[in-house]
């Protein structure tokens, strides 16, 4: 699969590519001229939520639907950009009235509704940090991130608040309103979000900030430790506004479809951000994935671009062909992949059924925005990550031992490193900077991705190279999952790796060691299965729970969550000079 080319042959109906001369792009960009392309505040300075709608409204384009959302239920409106610019505009009143300012963070729990686009658009113009929290997360993942971020403000729902944040206000002294998106609470400090914006102007200075001010904080898990909250600043605009333009070929007018889940990076960069920021009408799908719905909308909508993950894409392979019959599909000009890597049996189906190959796209949270990518105005090689952005500098590299790199020949497999200095980059994880500066070497920044370059300079991924899983595009962090079973009475350790899945990429498999006094068993099992979906949600918590009578560890006392895996799938074990004792493999119960 990995020798087949797709080569594009535009339609005569269609527009030409946003740009096609890759080379030449890559001699002649600088970001500098890409910054150069944003509005910017009248008074100097740059905010993203200016870029994304009172430019358009300065533009001309105030009429323009920025939004179509689609209600679960059958529910239809359409939201102007003149009137997100004038909704965003209350909200940031509404936040400057509670005391909220630079540097404040305002987090949302909740899904795809209207009131999540105000509410982060209003975040960024009154000069706070928005902080997207996963609906799905349990309340254990949703306390840990309120609380490291220190949150002020939360927009949340009624049923989620009683469900996962009402239990642990008390570890939350920082948190000092919540606002309810469907009703009014019945505390002194929660009350309705709708009468609260209504009781505020619709008019406001422009904003104050500048490139460098902290604008988005996202959380993103690791193999130690609790979530990292990587910072983002409202210079990353440029990238989000370039990378919509030359990699998803976004242009005023037209109509976009992003189904990325906004409680992660990809649903506010590219389900919010960058199509605003270039003039689409963006379309907002509140139900979760149906087959049938999602086809409806892709035809009813006239959707011209759409953006969506691989886990969806095997789902509608799934389904087969006949889903899609008798379905207009013929405005979508474009389709991309985001999350994690999609295979070559994925792009070629897309070309097959949707008659438009699936362009799959790499990037990180740490990234902020689109690094390589497959493009609309190039040829496809279906399975590869595709080729790095202009102004992007990406190698494969090896660490060395004094902290320095060595850069790695065309087909060899190692890290994949890309150049410190993109207006994206996070300029830091909250409160480690340690951490920060763990992610560079040699002026490289260092993803953690395995991967192997062609000659032709296109990427090919590999693995990760830590333990963190990948699952139906969200990363998963051992720690979470791991300290949720040991908070169980009967658990002594608990291991974590990520299984194959044809479906979600990879699923989250337990290991546990019991205690004393304690007998695996099957009710067991489903006990703390069920144990811990309650504490982190369906999302992260694990699918399959082995027993054993003791994990793997280093002589360090570290879980060898490698060999945990290897032993699952039947792959070597690899160098077993570290293990405590020289086992080689878990015991069985």
């Amino acid at each position: 699969m990995t020798g087949t080319t797709i080569r594009k042959t535009l339609k005569p109906e269609e527009p030409t590519p946003n740009w096609m001369d890759y080379a030449a792009a890559q001699t002649d960009f600088s970001w500098e001229t890409a910054r150069a392309e944003l509005e910017g505040l009248p008074d100097g300075g740059l905010n993203i939520a200016w870029e994304a709608v009172d430019r358009q409204v300065q533009a001309g384009r105030g009429d323009t639907v920025a939004l179509i959302w689609l209600g679960k239920n059958g529910e239809r409106q359409e939201f102007s950009y003149a009137e997100l610019a004038r909704l965003s505009n209350r909200f940031a009143n509404l936040l400057e009235r509670s005391g909220i300012g630079k540097g404040d963070r305002v987090c949302a729990l909740i899904g795809r509704v209207p009131e999540l686009y105000v509410s982060v658009l209003g975040t960024l113009k009154a000069g706070a940090v928005f902080c997207p929290l996963f609906s799905a997360f349990g309340p254990e993942p949703v306390r840990i991130r309120l609380a490291k971020s220190r949150a002020r403000i939360l927009v949340t729902t009624a049923s989620l608040y009683e469900r996962k944040v009402r239990t642990t206000r008390a570890d939350l002294p920082d948190l000092q309103q919540v606002l309810l998106v469907d009703g009014d609470g019945d505390e002194p400090d929660v009350g309705s979000f709708h009468a609260r914006l209504m009781a505020e102007s619709d008019h406001r200075p422009p904003p104050r900030t500048q490139p460098g001010d902290m604008a988005l904080l996202h959380f993103t898990s690791g193999t130690t430790g609790t979530p990292k909250g990587a910072i983002h600043v409202h210079d990353a605009v440029a990238a989000h506004r370039l990378t919509g333009r030359w990699v998803l070929d976004l242009r005023p007018g037209d109509i976009y479809w992003c189904t990325a889940d906004p409680g992660w990076v990809t649903g506010v960069s590219y389900g919010i951000i960058a199509p605003l920021a270039n003039g689409v009408t963006l379309v907002v799908d509140e139900a979760e994935f149906d087959v049938r719905r999602w086809y409806a909308i892709l035809e009813k909508e006239r959707v011209n671009i759409w953006y969506t993950a691989p886990t969806a894409i095997r789902m509608l392979m799934k389904a087969g062909t006949e889903a899609a019959r008798g379905h207009d599909l013929s405005a979508l000009r474009f389709a991309a992949s985001v999350g994690e890597p999609l295979n070559p049996e994925g792009v070629l189906w897309g070309q097959h059924v949707l008659d438009q190959p699936f362009h799959d796209t790499w990037w990180q949270t740490e990234t902020g925005a689109i690094m390589i990518a497959n493009y609309r105005g190039q040829e496809i090689r279906p399975g590869s990550m595709g080729r790095p952005l202009p102004g992007i500098e990406a190698a494969i590299v090896r660490r060395r031992s004094d902290g320095d790199v060595d850069r790695l020949a065309p087909g060899e497999e190692g890290e994949l490193a890309l150049r410190a200095g993109w207006p994206s980059m996070f300029r830091g994880y909250l409160n480690d900077e340690d951490l920060y500066q763990h992610c560079f070497a040699d002026g490289w920044y260092l993803s953690g991705d395995l991967a192997r370059q062609d000659p032709d300079g296109y990427f090919w991924f590999v693995g990760r190279a830590d333990d963190v899983i990948k699952t139906s595009g969200h990363l998963i962090g051992p720690f979470e999952v791991e300290s949720a079973l040991l908070a169980h009475p009967a658990v002594a350790e608990a291991g974590m790796i990520g299984k194959p899945d044809p479906f979600a990429g990879e699923i989250v498999k337990a290991f546990v060691a019991l205690k004393p006094g304690h007998e695996p068993s099957d009710a067991l099992r489903k006990e703390l299965l069920g144990f811990a979906r309650t504490r982190l949600g369906p999302a992260v918590a694990p699918r399959e729970l082995e027993f054993v009578a003791d994990l793997p560890k280093t002589r360090s006392g570290k879980i060898m969550r490698r060999l945990l895996r290897a032993r699952e799938l039947g792959l070597p074990t690899g160098d077993l000079s570290v293990l405590e004792g020289g086992d080689s493999e878990p015991k069985p119960d």
